[in-house]
């Protein structure tokens, strides 16, 4: 990581006391701030004033315009806000926050120095402590999920499991979803898919090539050949008879099981997976910005595993009915014990616990579950999108980004830094690292 620019030629002893200067002005530095640029702005499209295109993935210049908004043509189903928001003020006294690289204490504004961040929000006990945009980012905006959208597409499975639409999470996806019987996938219970532990053998690697399972799978729902044509995706599952483990024996990251889970939650519920967003989520929750799913072309539905698009500070307040174990102003909007179930890492079979389903995080219902003693978990999305919660102590952190390369091919140093920030957020607000 670059020295804080405050430090560079400096002595030692005049570097402490710029450290010194720094941590009095991050305590004075207001809660939100817009900032202008940030790193490789040009190469992210600056000077043409960030444009969206259809081929951001593999395009850098696209890539903040894209996922700030997205294109105009693509296809979505909105989610609307109610009337009036679950009210998000403004920390009256934020403390500063510090975080550290090697020896030296870094505030939020060098986290943004040094990453590809275009939105960044702190959240404790409801009131933000921090709130940064760059890239020409705005309030209000929406953000594109990525991943991150597989926790709330189980959260809406565990939501229609309550309201008795789905019998019990052991069903079979084929139960719901008739068509696809024939299939190993359609031979998986729900629990399993919530898991990602069907057993079939799936290929992520964000390589965009045919070898790369999870391009095809993309191809198969969003190809203008495929347009309308719903029996293309029956067709590709169907083809995927054989498992290399027994359903429910180890955690394998396949974005394919999340959009079962969608199908399979339309098909349950009658209804549009944005209506049901909106009417058991949004609205609800009280969220300030209208929100979208974007839609395959293939069947119309949304995509569920990283096409939810929505403000940062409406991010935040999911974050904060998570961290409230699904209440909000004492009604229950998510099932807390199917949120435990999710999030709580002693409810986790042994192989899906940290440091047994990845060397790090474990994995829930569709949600990362780090290694601490206190129930802390994650939503995490594809090129830096990430939601932490930390309940006990009521601490959320947003960030929306457009590093570089994708998982599995980055460089890992935006990530250590985005780790280093997090331990270092609750360190500052007395959150617990353990």
């Amino acid at each position: 990581m670059p020295w804080p620019r405050a430090l560079w030629g400096r002595t030692p002893l005049m570097a402490l006391a710029c450290v010194l200067g720094m941590a009095l002005a991050q305590a004075q530095t207001p809660v939100r701030k817009m900032r202008p640029d940030g790193p490789n702005a040009q190469a992210l499209g600056q000077s043409q004033g960030y444009p969206s295109c259809i081929a951001a993935l593999q395009q850098a210049n696209c890539r903040v315009g894209t996922w700030s908004g997205g294109l105009s043509t693509q296809p979505r189903n909105p989610v609307e806000p109610p009337g009036t928001p679950w009210p998000l003020p403004d920390h009256p006294e934020p403390p500063p926050i510090q975080w550290r690289w090697g020896f030296l204490g870094q505030s939020v504004d060098d986290y943004m120095d040094a990453t590809q961040t275009t939105g960044l929000l702190i959240i404790q006990n409801g009131q933000v402590v921090a709130e940064r945009y760059q890239y020409g980012r705005q309030p209000g905006m929406p953000m594109r999920s990525f991943s991150m959208a597989k926790t709330f597409t189980a959260m809406l499975v565990g939501m229609a499991h309550d309201k008795g639409l789905i019998r019990s999470l052991d069903d079979r996806a084929a139960d719901y979803w008739p068509e696809i019987a024939a299939s190993a996938y359609g031979q998986t219970s729900i629990r399993n898919l919530l898991r990602m532990a069907s057993g079939v053998p799936f290929r992520e690697l964000y390589t965009w090539t045919p070898d790369d399972d999870n391009w095809v799978w993309g191809m198969v729902l969003y190809h203008p050949s495929n347009a309308k044509q719903p029996r293309r995706i029956e067709q590709h599952l169907l083809a995927r008879t054989q498992r290399e483990i027994e359903q429910g024996q180890r955690f394998h990251y396949a974005s394919i099981e999340t959009e079962i889970l969608g199908r399979v939650l339309r098909r349950a519920t009658g209804q549009s997976i944005a209506q049901l967003t909106q009417d058991w989520l949004w609205q609800p929750m009280g969220a300030e910005h209208p929100a979208h799913w974007l839609l395959s072309t293939t069947d119309g539905t949304e995509g569920t595993a990283g096409s939810f698009n929505a403000s940062l500070r409406d991010y935040g307040r999911f974050g904060m009915l998570l961290a409230n174990d699904g209440v909000r102003d004492g009604q229950t909007i998510i099932p807390r014990e199917f949120l435990l179930d999710a999030t709580d890492v002693q409810r986790q079979p042994p192989a899906f616990r940290p440091r047994a389903a990845t060397p790090y995080m474990g994995y829930g219902y569709q949600t990362w579950l780090l290694p601490f003693k206190t129930r802390t978990f994650a939503l995490q999305g594809i090129h830096g999108q990430t939601i932490y919660v930390q309940p006990d102590t009521k601490i959320v952190m947003v960030q929306t980004a457009v590093h570089t390369a994708p998982s599995g091919r980055h460089d890992p140093r935006p990530y250590q830094y985005r780790q280093a920030l997090w331990e270092g957020v609750l360190k500052s607000l007395g959150g617990k690292v353990d």
